[in-house]
């Protein structure tokens, strides 16, 4: 299944892909949670649902047109971001690959969804993409072990986790550079497991500013695969369902390339995972 949010008036809701196209589940399933959070806590029997929906889904609960998408969870408890998860990405910005995930946190208010703008901050022209596999959980848990991992993963989506290079590169700690009001964006959609490879491996993905590839590689060349992120961070803390883990990016980033290349107004970025789909942003200047 494809589990999306939305907008809809003044309230975001969910809905699910089918071939009549995308269903709105507050009116195929009015009983069902309508946040994401909601839905997912909710557990298999509220899925089998939304399943259902999707198969068989009510003329009137199908939406004609365009949406306006919000990240498919809109108020993830914790957006656990994961650095220098590919090799050669640790390569090219001249450190050491790590023998223990980089790990740090990013704000809810810094990711927007599909098709909205990326904003490049007053503060700053360093505005860098990053193509990058999400990771959401579906279940909780705390210590975690490996085989068990991605038993609580609900699905797959897409970031781009925009980085404001110069402040990231201010401190030791990256926070701050990755957490600029809509700098990033996650989206379209969560695609559920069932429909990828297992963890997600083997997915090329690639990051497109208009329309140039800039970054290509598979999900396999993570040096930290989805179930080790897993199993290290419910050591930490408790996962929770729509908590993210955005799981690092490729070789090809901005800031390294001679001459640098970076996200301007007027620029359209695309990030592209195998089987996920498109993340797609129009980049503008903060007001």
């Amino acid at each position: 299944m494809r589990l999306v949010s939305f907008k809809k008036g003044r309230e975001t809701v969910v809905g699910v892909r089918s071939d009549a196209g995308l269903v709105d589940l507050s009116v195929a399933v009015p009983g069902l949670p309508r946040d994401m959070i909601g839905l997912l806590s909710a557990g298999a029997g509220a899925m089998a649902k939304v399943q259902s929906a999707a198969h068989k889904p009510p003329a009137e609960a199908v939406i004609k047109g365009r949406v306006s998408y919000a990240p498919p969870v809109t108020n993830p408890g914790k957006v656990i971001c994961v650095g220098l998860n590919y090799n050669d990405h640790a390569t090219e910005a001249n450190m050491k690959a790590p023998d223990y995930p980089v790990l740090f946190l990013r704000t809810q208010g810094s990711l927007v969804g599909h098709r909205q703008p990326l904003i490049r901050p007053e503060a700053s022209k360093h505005f860098d993409y990053e193509a990058e596999l999400v990771a959401v959980i579906g279940k909780a848990g705390r210590r975690i072990p490996k085989g068990k991992a991605l038993d609580h993963v609900a699905g797959y989506s897409i970031a781009n986790e925009g980085s404001i290079r110069d402040y990231q590169l201010k401190t030791s700690q990256w926070m701050i550079g990755k957490s600029f009001d809509n700098s990033g964006s996650f989206g379209p959609e969560i695609v559920t497991p069932d429909e990828l490879p297992k963890g997600a491996k083997g997915l090329k993905i690639e990051a497109r500013l208009n329309g140039k590839t800039l970054q290509s590689d598979t999900t396999s060349s993570m040096i930290f695969d989805v179930a080790t992120l897993i199993k290290e961070l419910s050591t930490i803390f408790t996962l929770e369902p729509g908590d993210i883990i955005v799981t690092g990016t490729p070789a090809g980033v901005g800031f390294v390339r001679k001459p640098p290349i970076f996200m301007t107004p007027g620029d359209t970025c695309e990030i592209e995972i195998e089987g996920i789909g498109v993340l797609s942003n129009p980049i503008k200047a903060e007001k």
